[in-house]
């Protein structure tokens, strides 16, 4: 039995809100993006998970796991919340439908000391 690929994921803004950057880690490699405008923290993690996906689904993946430290945003994503605001929505619908197809096998939540698409964010502002 082959092992399920881990996909850390991440986002932030600076200043919040303002330029979203987001980042995901797969096998040891960071795929950082900050092309994508203006938001705050909700829409930066949600576009890291949206990210993060997009890579698993890149390389073929079907037996991937997403791991990310946003429990809003993995709670909205799993359907354990329900999105309230319009933006959110927005992320959940395109979330959803990229995952029609392939969805991930599970998405969780882990301390952001140990998110490795977090700490290379981090990397990027010397803190």
């Amino acid at each position: 039995m082959s092992r399920r690929l881990r996909i850390y994921f991440d986002g932030g803004c600076r200043p919040n809100p303002g330029p979203v950057e987001v980042a995901a880690v797969v096998r040891g490699v960071t795929h950082i993006r900050d092309d994508l405008g203006h938001g705050n923290n909700g829409d930066a993690e949600w576009l890291a998970l949206i990210h993060a996906l997009e890579i698993a689904q890149k390389l073929g993946e079907t037996q991937f796991e997403l791991v990310g430290d946003s429990r809003n945003v993995i709670a909205q994503a799993t359907g354990a919340a329900r999105s309230r605001s319009m933006d959110d929505k927005a992320h959940f619908e395109r979330f959803s439908a990229l995952t029609a197809a392939n969805p991930p096998a599970r998405i969780r939540w882990i301390k952001r000391t140990q998110n490795l698409a977090g700490i290379a964010l981090a990397a990027r502002h010397g803190r």
